[in-house]
């Protein structure tokens, strides 16, 4: 969507496949593409839609070891990765490299987003979810099952922060997680203070 927007270049890195599970609501990819690497069905479907726009496709997991000089080259981090350990790897990153981190999760029926932007004076991920889950706490989609306009619904509302983030136009979620019950069809808002004693944003 922040393509669709007129956003010129944008980096999708993952290293799954395009499975037909993934199709009741990643509507990116298409039941002919199933095999194909997620990143090169996404730049397929992008390059369709807009073909005067750049999509950078990184193949291959984000890790430690790449994900300062990945970042260096873009301005906004978004990231809907489906694991614990994953979204504290892009926050550490982003934090590190000065840039605001706009972070969605789903589960079920449920989501939530938020902006996460230390040298903004906000918080970082780590100050609203400073401790990992216990395992089996919450479950990957894979395991739980989630509906399928939920991921729709929460992509649209991290595009519509990205957009707000580069216009500089409205109040972005900086230091405040929305959190969306589909089925009960509410959502509510809490504030998320900075921590100073954050082991990855305090004193920064």
């Amino acid at each position: 969507m922040p393509l669709a927007a007129g956003v010129g270049t944008l980096g999708v890195i993952d290293d799954d496949r395009v499975e037909n599970s993934n199709l009741q609501r990643q509507i990116i990819h298409t039941d002919g593409r199933i095999g194909m690497p997620k990143v090169f069905s996404a730049q397929a479907a992008v390059e369709a839609l807009n073909p005067f726009i750049t999509l950078r496709p990184y193949n291959r997991r984000l890790s430690d070891a790449i994900a300062a000089e990945l970042f260096a080259d873009y301005d906004i981090i978004l990231d809907g990765s489906d694991n614990f350990d994953t979204r504290a790897l892009v926050n550490r990153a982003a934090v590190a490299a000065g840039l605001p981190l706009v972070s969605a999760a789903i589960a079920q029926w449920e989501g939530q987003i938020g902006v996460y932007h230390p040298a903004a004076d906000g918080p970082c991920l780590a100050c609203a979810f400073p401790d990992r889950p216990a395992p089996g706490q919450v479950p990957s989609c894979a395991e739980a099952g989630v509906v399928a306009p939920l991921p729709g619904i929460l992509g649209a509302m991290m595009a519509v922060e990205a957009i707000k983030l580069i216009t500089g136009a409205g109040r972005p979620l900086t230091g405040r997680l929305i959190l969306h019950d589909a089925l009960e069809g509410e959502s509510r808002q809490i504030r998320v203070p900075r921590r100073l004693d954050c082991p990855v944003c305090g004193g920064a």
